[in-house]
């Protein structure tokens, strides 16, 4: 006999959260996530991973179709957790794989509430408050960074690629007149370091400009944007007769930490509109996605030093703090709360530091007469998202309030001292060089080399001399088995999860530089879990020489 769908109706109205107060109705709610809780709290060990290493069957996946009776909220509970087996935990300290921080439980919070009710940054008209929390969130944001709160505005998007994604649409608005309407008729450019984040390429790709319009300018030894060489780039983009959709300062790159000079950059940049008369202001955007959050050292007393860090993480400290401190002076600015801001994916936020560089992107009235009809606040004219969550917005301002600056100081102070730790160690084994050791952050890159081998001279000859091709090569193949044996280890639910980048940089002749990196962003961390990253290599290199 088959089921009344009123029947059904009524079964499935207890999955739904009670729409008025209803104490039972709600226990049973709360009891939900507890069970659930209670259920990953059970796959937790020692180990920096939930449950036991799982081998990923897609294919089986593709194999999955809907059942046609409903289901249990307990079963699908307990389906879902299944789905964490395996996961890495990225808040253990053993867990150094990438800029994937552990969110806070306010932050966590906040993403949860805007789950439940689910409001719609479209408009005020479907968000209420949660729109001015999003309106809060990037005023102390901006106000940290160096913008005017008055003048500034910013919206939350999708993720790092699209802050950058809406500079550039903002800058090609700019470079190209009346380019909404008639397109793109000869493509501008974008213009980045070799060490910017593959998001510049991504952008020229969507935006329609073509991968081909993407200039690289060189970086020196220590990741950061030639101003000689940038100076030249843009100098021979004006002789060509093209425009210029947006130049992006790389504030922070992800393999490792290179910090563009972008108070040097402006100063070009303002150069060239002057002396070749150009019509318009080349968009400036920097890539501060993870940089960002050491705007909280831009009044920090270095020399006082009231928080107490040990003096070698002062210098670190203070060499990230004199290149962010001219964030303010950039056009637009990307932030990603969820990296270097410890909350859940996504959180992500474009600022400008003039707020109606917006209203270049925004709608007519006339394309949306069914939404926008009372409220003040309509980020939906002008945003490429139409529906926004609101979880993004109230997980940054849960941890902008949580923090304040001292506690995101404390927090970036203790991760930096631990990868300070960390180079420490590996400056002092003979098998060990690090890469970066010139930028600042939480990521260290290193390379690891067999017995016998002068760790002191061959980087340098590895990096500079074409003589040194085939020991290069050597040796990276070398680095990736100690990848492979440390992974292998992880997956088991041992020693540490770091990662491996196939290209740092590259050679003075053109080859890539094979290297292993370890970020540390735990609060947990401490030096302790920073030897476990010498006891690792120090297995896998025993493993290799016995193999």
């Amino acid at each position: 006999m088959t089921t009344s769908y009123k029947d059904i109706v009524s079964q499935l109205r207890t999955a739904f959260p009670a729409p008025v107060s209803d104490r039972l109705h709600d226990a049973y709610f709360v009891f939900s996530f507890l069970r659930a809780l209670d259920q990953v709290d059970a796959l937790k060990s020692a180990a920096p991973m939930l449950g036991t290493p799982v081998t990923l069957d897609y294919a089986a996946a593709r194999q999955q179709r809907m059942a046609e009776a409903p289901s249990t909220l307990e079963a699908v509970t307990s389906d879902l957790v299944h789905y964490l087996s395996g996961m890495f935990i990225w808040g253990h300290p053993r867990a150094q794989i990438n800029v994937v921080p552990s969110p806070t439980i306010p932050s966590i919070i906040g993403g949860l509430l805007p789950s439940i009710y689910n409001p719609n940054l479209v408009s005020e008209e479907s968000s209420r408050q949660v729109s001015l929390a999003e309106v809060e969130a990037i005023a102390m944001t901006a106000a940290l960074v160096g913008y005017d709160p008055a003048t500034s505005d910013g919206v939350f998007t999708f993720g790092g690629t699209g802050t950058t994604l809406y500079a550039a649409k903002i800058g090609l608005e700019k470079a190209v007149r009346d380019v909404r309407q008639r397109g793109i008729r000869e493509p501008p450019v974008i213009v980045c370091s070799d060490c910017a984040h593959y998001a510049c390429r991504t952008v020229a790709n969507w935006l329609g400009l073509g991968e081909a319009q993407l200039v690289t300018v060189p970086t020196t030894e220590d990741n950061q944007i030639r101003l000689d060489a940038f100076a030249q780039a843009l100098d021979a983009i004006v002789d060509d007769g093209r425009r210029i959709a947006c130049i992006v300062a790389t504030m922070g790159t992800t393999d490792a930490f290179g910090l563009d000079d972008l108070a040097g950059m402006v100063r070009v940049r303002d150069a060239l509109v002057t002396s070749r008369g150009l019509d318009y202001v080349p968009h400036l955007h920097a890539d501060a996605v993870i940089g960002w959050a050491w705007s909280v050292f831009n009044d920090y007393d270095f020399d006082g030093n009231p928080l107490g860090f040990r003096l070698r993480t002062v210098r670190a400290l203070a060499g990230t703090a004199r290149r962010i401190r001219h964030l303010g002076l950039a056009d637009s600015i990307g932030v990603d709360f969820h990296k270097t801001g410890f909350t859940p994916y996504i959180s992500s936020a474009v600022l400008l530091r003039d707020g109606g560089d917006l209203q270049r992107l925004a709608r007519q009235q006339e394309d949306t007469p069914y939404i926008f009809q009372s409220g003040e606040r309509h980020p939906g004219r002008y945003t490429l998202e139409t529906s926004r969550s609101g979880s993004g917005p109230l997980a940054a301002l849960a941890n902008l309030r949580l923090f304040g600056t001292q506690g995101l100081q404390s927090l970036l102070g203790h991760v930096v001292a631990m990868a300070e730790e960390l180079r420490e160690q590996l400056e002092g084994h003979p098998s060990t060089t690090v890469l970066n050791g010139e930028n600042f952050g939480p990521v260290t890159l290193f390379r690891v080399y067999p017995e016998g081998v002068d760790t002191f001279a061959v980087p340098e000859q590895e990096r500079t001399d074409p003589a040194s091709r085939e020991t290069l090569l050597a040796h990276n193949a070398y680095n990736r088995r100690i990848f492979e044996r440390i992974q292998a280890d992880a997956l088991q639910g041992h020693g540490v999860v770091i990662s491996l980048t196939d290209c740092y940089r590259e050679t003075t002749y053109g080859e890539p530089i094979v290297a292993l990196k370890s970020y540390i962003l735990s609060p947990f961390s401490d030096e302790h879990q920073v030897k476990a990253v010498l006891d690792s290599i120090a297995k896998a290199r025993r493993a290799l020489a016995t193999a």
